[in-house]
């Protein structure tokens, strides 16, 4: 299912080949938590910012509508109106982002519902059966996401149980993909390598989760209260120990310099919520390095975000009129900036994939962080 077409130095060029269509990598998957990306973008809009892979939460689709109401509509694609693949989180990140809310035990999660405080329990077998219903392409395997700085006997427990959950959710989702009455019988799974910043647990985390052949793997708990370089060095000592012949995730990462990096580093797929959320407070990404446009240099600036891009907010408004739109609480302003940030990030993945293409990915590198 993945074709490995060129590599650089470490830097992949890859092909997924699934049941909603081919996936080019590197990738970077744009990030629509309940469904929809925030700042008014629709799946229509995403398919002109070269959005190739969408992202949605299984906890929070539980929640609102409900997987049952999404599976009675056909599934996300036919519930959000695309028909390109959907990668579903587990709820696992919830683990760690509702930690006043949470119990954790041998046989899942206890949560509190943010939204009104409802008793909700998922473990590997539930988490595997909302995202069946919600007939996603890709669903990622229920860990526990860990906080750092944590102890190491704890972190060492906890990627332990994850390993076990692993198991689980792969005898559940082989159960469902058999059933006669799945939308997606060829829902992929992905397992999730755990671990903190302790070397020795995360090689004993990949060396186990490697023996499920999967059909990919992900490097979770980054990107949550580590240093760059801390995260860097976790990545340089998982990838050796990851299947050559199957993508390579990094969760929840992060800015153009942490893609390049790790894409230099051997990983294939990204997600984060980064371009949308900064763009909604006005930073965006630019050829020239990241601007925010409420300063008051801006007020009458007639050129656009980024006289490089040809995204639609480039090519039609000025950042003048975008910066009064935010002074004025128009809508339009978010969503003219994060279709902007998008496209950013999704035309940085096309020109890196080139890059590793014609093998000039390393000049690029060093040129995309100069001006970043």
């Amino acid at each position: 299912m993945f074709k490995l077409l060129k590599e650089q130095k470490g830097a992949r060029r890859g092909e997924l080949h699934t049941t909603h269509g081919v996936i080019q990598t590197p990738v970077f998957m744009n990030v629509g938590t309940a469904a929809a990306i925030k700042g008014a973008v629709s799946t229509l809009d995403l398919i002109n910012l070269k959005c190739q892979v969408q992202l949605s939460n299984t906890y929070h689709l539980h929640l609102q509508p409900g997987d049952n109401v999404i599976r009675q509509l056909g599934g996300l694609q036919k519930f959000m109106n695309w028909d390109g693949p959907i990668l579903t989180d587990s709820g696992g990140f919830q683990v760690f982002s509702l930690a006043a809310l949470r119990k954790i035990e041998e046989e899942g999660v206890h949560f509190s519902s943010h939204i009104d405080g409802k008793k909700i329990f998922m473990g590997p077998e539930q988490s595997m059966q909302i995202q069946s219903n919600l007939a996603s392409t890709i669903a990622m395997a229920f860990d526990e996401c860990i906080g750092i700085p944590a102890t190491y006997e704890y972190v060492k427990k906890s990627a332990q149980r994850t390993t076990r959950w692993l198991e689980r959710c792969v005898m559940e989702l082989s159960r469902l993909n058999d059933s006669e009455d799945t939308i997606n019988k060829k829902q992929m799974l992905f397992g999730i390598n755990q671990g903190g910043i302790f070397s020795d647990i995360r090689i004993q985390s990949m060396q186990e989760i490697s023996q499920f052949d999967l059909d990919g793997y992900a490097i979770g708990g980054l990107a949550v209260g580590e240093t760059a370089e801390q995260m860097y060095d976790i990545i340089e000592t998982v990838v050796p120990f990851m299947p050559t012949d199957k993508p390579r995730y990094l969760m929840g990462v992060g800015t153009p310099e942490n893609i390049l990096e790790a894409v230099s580093r051997g990983v294939d797929f990204f997600d984060c919520v980064m371009p949308s959320r900064n763009a909604r407070h006005a930073k965006l990404y630019t050829s020239q390095g990241a601007i925010n446009l409420l300063n008051a240099k801006f007020e009458t600036d007639k050129n656009p975000i980024d006289q490089n891009c040809c995204c639609t907010t480039c090519r039609n408004y000025s950042r003048a009129y975008i910066r009064h739109l935010f002074k004025a609480k128009e809508m339009l302003a978010m969503r003219l900036c994060v279709m902007h940030n998008l496209h950013f990030y999704n035309t940085m993945m096309e020109e890196i994939r080139e890059a590793i293409e014609n093998n000039r990915f390393l000049q690029y590198k060093e040129e995309k962080i100069r001006t970043s």
